[in-house]
């Protein structure tokens, strides 16, 4: 067993003091994480059936607008942030011990954020569903449910949380799967991000009619990241759609280099959870020149 994890109904668990998994392993850990969201998705309709999940998602307010965020933020010249509210994460281990969403979600608004992303997945991330109502209700911007969604469940349960917005992830899905699930989401009112790590991914999301389309600077092999995947990415995401790049912004440099390749919309966890005031960070890294 690895140290620093430890097994849960085939679950990996972190610990304190988990270590990164080395090359090679992330593709096994995403199989891993699958494979516990099907027992999960089993567990949770055991106690919630999908028909009670279906009626209370009937009579929700409107949500709060997530892609329509991200695109006036854009509009305005300014950068489209998404900030995330995470704890801990399968290659880092704990992030933030000192973790208060409410409090985070508050920061980052008065921050610049544009939108939230709060992870909710509880065996690999530390995540809670309770800590996306904490960070909604705690702020007026748009929030996505960040989890690995397999399951039109998984769908009505974001709805019924107050989530703004699923992420689905295109190497934990079929054609088929894409399609139908952004296709419940944006029925639902829900928008909706998918995430792609390579230009074969990315082709297969550009055939769903979805307004977000994230590019994961992160390899799933060897975990190394590098902003040069969004760069050579960027030209084969349609106009019409916004293109997010994900993981490895960390200096006002990053930005920059960004911004002069026409990306204008970036989803940033890590670096401000490490930070004493996660929006202050974000206000240094994103809007300290203006």
């Amino acid at each position: 067993m690895l140290r620093g994890m430890q097994l849960r109904s085939s679950a990996v668990v972190l610990t304190d003091n988990a270590r990164p998994p080395g090359p090679n392993t992330m593709s096994d850990i995403l199989n891993t994480i699958l494979a516990r969201k099907a027992d999960e998705v089993a567990e949770r309709s055991a106690r919630v059936p999908l028909a009670e999940l279906i009626a209370r998602s009937a009579d929700l307010p409107l949500t709060r607008g997530f892609a329509a965020a991200m695109q006036a933020s854009i509009a305005a010249g300014d950068p489209a942030v998404i900030a995330e509210v995470k704890k801990a994460s399968p290659s880092k281990g704990v992030i933030r011990p000192d973790f208060h969403p409410a409090d985070i979600a508050v920061s980052y608004e008065f921050g610049g954020a544009t939108c939230l992303s709060v992870l909710t997945d509880v065996d690999f991330f530390q995540g809670s569903d309770a800590y996306l109502r904490q960070a909604r209700d705690a702020c007026t911007l748009p929030v996505l449910r960040k989890d690995f969604t397999v399951d039109p469940y998984q769908v009505y349960e974001a709805r019924v949380l107050g989530a703004d917005c699923i992420l689905l992830i295109v190497s934990a899905l079929e054609d088929a799967q894409l399609a139908d699930l952004s296709g419940l989401a944006m029925q639902l009112g829900l928008d909706v991000l998918v995430e792609v790590h390579d230009i074969d991914e990315l082709e297969r999301a550009v055939q769903v009619p979805v307004p977000l389309i994230g590019i994961n600077n992160r390899n799933l092999r060897t975990f190394e990241v590098t902003l040069q995947t969004t760069l050579d990415m960027r030209a084969a995401v349609p106009r019409d759609r916004v293109l997010v790049t994900e993981s490895g912004i960390v200096t006002q440099a990053d930005v920059q280099l960004m911004r002069s390749n026409d990306v204008n919309a970036f989803l940033v966890g890590e670096t401000f959870m490490r930070a004493a005031e996660p929006g202050e960070s974000l206000r240094q890294l994103f809007f300290a020149h203006d």
